[in-house]
């Protein structure tokens, strides 16, 4: 979320999700995209709206897409989209696949735009339930640290003694 806040502070303005909440949940092993627009130019509620079309009508069509957010700077003319995907692959396949620029053109032919594009894998989120360490170490490190561990409880246990 830092390169969001780069930019500045955004407000939502639209987002749905699959699970039918409120809110743009994203769990470990996710991939989050955001896209990022600086209009130069041209009236960024226009721009806003025809973004807001696009996700409208092309939301339900998304194969791997969990939640969408339509955000828009509190401060200055740029917009973003944020996306939470099932996978990596959902998110390049949409990306190759889909026909975004060709259906945004007519919307923004008077307007001069700087798009960026940021992709995301999940690697922790605070409160996940089902915590698995081996999505951040491979498992002989896991293993080593282990060892290391008892070698140490061990040596623990000889030093004190009961009397």
């Amino acid at each position: 979320m830092a390169i969001l806040l780069d930019h500045s502070f955004f407000d939502a303005y639209a987002g749905e999700s699959r699970d039918g909440s409120c809110a743009a949940k994203f769990r470990r092993g996710d991939t989050v995209s955001l896209s990022t627009a600086l209009i130069n130019g041209g009236d960024i509620n226009n721009v806003s709206y025809a973004c807001l079309a696009l996700f409208k009508s092309g939301f339900q069509r998304m194969q791997g897409v969990t939640a969408g957010v339509c955000l828009k700077c509190q401060t200055g003319p740029r917009i973003a989209s944020l996306f939470v995907w099932k996978s990596l692959h959902y998110c390049y396949s949409w990306i190759l696949n889909s026909d975004q620029r060709k259906a945004m053109l007519p919307y923004l032919e008077s307007v001069s735009i700087e798009i960026k594009y940021d992709i995301f894998r999940v690697v922790y989120v605070s409160g996940d339930s089902d915590m698995n360490l081996q999505a951040l170490y491979p498992p002989h490190q896991m293993l080593e640290q282990a060892a290391c561990e008892n070698k140490e409880e061990g040596q623990l246990m000889q030093s004190t003694s009961i009397v």
